[in-house]
C-alpha cells in the first residue's frame, strides 16, 4: 500500500492507494498520524473504502505532526569520501524541527541572505510502533510503518558555523517529504533503494541506499538506545554524494527560481521550486 495526504496545507485528506486505486481514509482516521500508524494501519483492508479521484491535487507530507524528525549524518561512504573524511564509527545523530516538514511540491524557502542552501535526497522512514531501550535488529525493523522520500535541505554556513548542525537544518520548508508513505511489503529491501536528484534538469545526485554505512536496522537500534521513538516520528537516513557542498567551486547552491526534482522510484517524485527567502 501507498499512503498519502492530498489537498491544501492544513486541510489534507488521508488516502491510500492499492492496486492502482485511490481510496479515502477519512472514515477510519482523521489523518495519517501516530495513532493511525500504530493501531489502524496494521489491520487495514482498504478495499471497502470509497474511491477518490485525486485529479491534480497537491500532495502534502505523508505523515501529520511527527513529534520528532531525526537525521543521520555522513551515512554514505561516497558522501564521506566527497567531503574528504572517514565514515563515522557510529551513527551521527541530529534533529530537524517538525515545523521544517512540507510537501513534495511546496516551495523551498532559503533563509534571508543565504548563499549556501544545499539539497540532500534521502530515504526516510516513519515509525509505526514505539521503540524504547536497546532492541534487536528484527524488532527495530518491525517498528517501521513505511518509507518515504525526503530532501534534507541545509544551510551549510549555519550548519558549519560553530554551533549544532540543527541551526542550518530547521528552517520552515527544509524537509520536503512524500508524496507517498510506502508500506514495507512494497519497498522489500530498504538497502537497495535508488535515489536521484537534479536541479534545473541537471543531475546532481545518483546513488543507492546500498552505499549506507549504517542500514535501517542499525540506525533504529542505535536511536532506540538514545531516545524513545514514537509512532509518526520521521528518521532521515543520510544522503549520497553529489550535494553542492561535495562539489568544486563555484558550488551549485540553490537560488530563487531553481527547480529541485528528486526521484525515489516506488517512493515517488519531488518537484520543489525554490522560492523567495522565508523568515529567520
Amino acid at each position: 500500500m501507498r499512503l498519502a495526504r492530498i489537498g491544501e496545507p492544513g486541510r489534507e485528506t488521508p488516502v491510500v492507494e492499492m492496486d492502482g486505486v485511490l481510496r479515502d481514509l477519512s472514515s477510519v482516521t482523521p489523518d495519517i498520524n501516530g495513532a493511525f500508524l500504530d493501531t489502524v494501519l496494521p489491520g487495514l483492508d482498504p478495499r471497502d473504502l470509497p474511491t477518490l479521484d485525486r485529479a491534480d491535487a497537491r500532495f502534502g507530507p505523508p505523515v501529520a505532526g511527527p513529534s520528532k524528525v531525526i537525521g543521520i549524518g555522513l551515512n554514505y561512504r561516497s558522501y564521506a569520501a566527497g567531503l574528504g573524511v572517514d565514515p563515522p564509527g557510529s551513527p551521527v545523530v541530529f534533529l530537524k524541527a517538525p515545523s521544517s516538514v512540507c510537501g513534495p511540491t511546496d516551495a523551498i524557502r532559503p533563509l534571508p541572505g543565504s548563499t549556501s542552501t544545499d539539497f540532500e535526497v534521502e530515504l526516510a522512514l516513519v515509525i509505526g510502533h514505539r521503540l524504547r531501550g536497546l532492541v534487536d535488529r528484527d524488532t527495530a525493523l518491525a517498528a517501521v510503518a513505511g518509507y518515504t522520500l525526503a530532501n534534507d535541505v541545509t544551510d551549510r554556513d549555519l550548519a558549519a558555523g560553530g554551533g549544532p548542525w540543527a541551526r542550518g537544518k530547521c528552517a520552515d520548508t527544509f524537509c520536503p517529504l512524500g508524496p507517498w508513505l510506502v508500506t514495507p511489503d512494497e519497498v522489500r529491501d530498504p538497502s537497495s533503494v535508488a535515489l536521484r536528484l537534479s536541479v534545473n534538469g541537471v543531475g546532481m545526485q545518483d546513488g543507492s541506499t546500498s552505499d549506507m554505512v549504517f542500514d535501517v536496522p542499525d540506525i533504529l537500534v542505535h536511536l532506540s538506545g538514545l531516545m524513545t521513538l514514537e509512532p509518526g516520528d520521521v528518521v532521515l537516513t543520510g544522503t549520497p554524494v553529489g550535494t553542492a557542498v561535495t562539489r568544486a567551486e563555484p558550488r551549485p547552491y540553490l537560488r530563487e527560481g531553481d527547480l529541485v526534482e528528486a526521484d525515489g522510484g516506488v517512493l515517488g517524485l519531488h518537484r520543489s521550486p525554490v522560492g523567495a527567502s522565508g523568515p529567520r
